[in-house]
């Protein structure tokens, strides 16, 4: 188990570009697979997730070359694909799990999904659920909320679901079966979840209806292989985000990052906190919207947190609670009990870390509050396996008195690797 020291930073100042989305990555393969024809990757993230769901679709028959800048698909078609011969092993990758859970529901073979000891633990019965409504046939552990998943592809029907959560991933595995069923397919969910699955699916030639609180999906038509050009994460640059609003004396320039509004709930808040971000040179690449971000050293106040802005900032809440920890008064968490089943449990692993740093934080069953402190103190941080953890205690650490120590620092790899020499980059000490 790997680890690594950080010491305090004296300012954030430089240009950068972060890797490509994670979750447009993995749609890319996927959407690609079951097009016709080739499709064409630019700014794809060779991070382990995404990488776990390119090698699932060459273990069924698709061909996909990589000479290092573009990643090209063979795509198959609806009906190509062919039954893997092995356990296709989806690593630590949550969204390869459920949307594959989807998309092989549809499929006229038998297959099974696994992956690592974390992602293992994770609940599963929530894309189950509604895909055994459309017909799937699908056993797991635990009554089928734990992989590993065994599928027995085959004809589905529409459904309409009305999910109890607003997640991406429940709804993309639900539109990706939609494709193969008969009729038409509807998800709703109390807020809107990012919606990169509507855009791309769009642009690949599904017919895809979207309205307010959901979507519709038609089975039948034929995808269309196209080029893609995968913009920066926004949930890698929130790390960087983060780090130059803490560090006094900052001035950080964030190129080609995707500002897709359903993603943007990490601008909302560091802004809504006092932040000084800047978006420049707005701009549309394959359907999504893109610009440059300038941050600069800020004051940060506390403030609630809670409502439709959460689903739009769920995967950057780990780096949310260090700027919390440095902000002014107390911040309250509310409507996050998602963050409990990621990688790790979020919120008791950002709490258990902040403290350890000398924030005060009390837990709440979907939440927490943060009070600020002017200073936080150096400490033996714990990853718990989460690359979201990992980074945001790094970013801590650059503000800390006395060094920082970060415990299982390889889960980084899982979605941006060359993260820590990015950072150090731009660091002055």
């Amino acid at each position: 188990m790997q680890s690594y020291t950080v010491e305090p930073a004296t300012g954030i100042r430089g240009e950068i570009r972060v890797p490509g989305d994670k979750s447009i990555s993995h749609r890319s393969i996927m959407f690609g697979s079951i097009a016709s024809g080739i499709t064409r990757v630019s700014g794809f993230l060779r991070g382990e997730d995404a990488l776990a769901t390119l090698e699932a679709f060459r273990a069924m028959g698709v061909q996909i070359d990589d000479d290092g800048e573009t990643v090209t698909i063979h795509g198959k078609g609806l009906h190509g694909l062919e039954e893997p011969g092995d356990v296709l092993d989806c690593g630590n990758s949550g969204t390869s799990m459920r949307l594959l859970t989807g998309l092989l529901a549809g499929q006229n073979f038998f297959s099974v999904l696994s992956g690592d000891k974390y992602l293992r633990a994770r609940p599963m019965k929530r894309v189950v659920g509604p895909l055994s409504r459309m017909g799937a046939r699908i056993s797991g552990r635990a009554g089928g909320e734990k992989a590993p998943l065994a599928i027995q592809g085959g004809q589905l029907t529409g459904i309409e679901y009305d999910s109890p959560v607003s997640s991406a991933q429940v709804k993309s595995a639900i539109m990706l079966a939609g494709l193969y069923a008969d009729g038409e397919t509807v998800v709703r969910e109390p807020h809107l979840s990012r919606d990169h699955s509507e855009r791309m699916l769009r642009a690949f030639g599904a017919r895809v209806e979207t309205f307010p609180g959901g979507v519709r999906v038609f089975g039948g038509p034929e995808l269309t292989g196209r080029d893609i050009v995968v913009p920066g994460d926004i949930s890698s640059a929130a790390f960087f985000m983060v780090a130059a609003l803490i560090v006094p004396g900052s001035e950080l320039l964030i190129r080609g990052v995707g500002v897709n509004p359903t993603r943007t709930g990490i601008l909302d808040i560091l802004k809504g906190m006092g932040g000084d971000i800047e978006l420049l040179n707005e701009r549309e690449e394959s359907g999504e919207p893109v610009a440059d971000l300038l941050v600069r050293s800020s004051k940060l106040k506390a403030m609630e947190i809670s409502g439709e802005v959460v689903p739009r900032a769920i995967d950057e809440f780990p780096s949310i609670c260090v700027a919390a920890a440095l902000a002014e008064g107390t911040t309250v968490v509310r409507d996050a009990s998602e963050l409990r089943v990621k990688e790790t449990d979020r919120i008791a692993a950002m709490a258990d870390n902040l403290r350890r740093a000398g924030v005060t934080v009390t837990e709440t069953p979907d939440g927490m509050e943060i009070t600020g402190v002017a200073s936080l103190k150096g400490c033996a941080a714990d990853s718990f396996g989460d690359h979201r953890i990992a980074m945001s205690m790094t970013v801590a650490g650059l503000t800390a008195k006395g060094n920082t120590t970060i415990s299982d620092v390889e889960c980084i790899a899982t979605s941006f690797p060359g993260f820590r020499e990015l950072l150090e980059g731009v660091v002055r000490r």
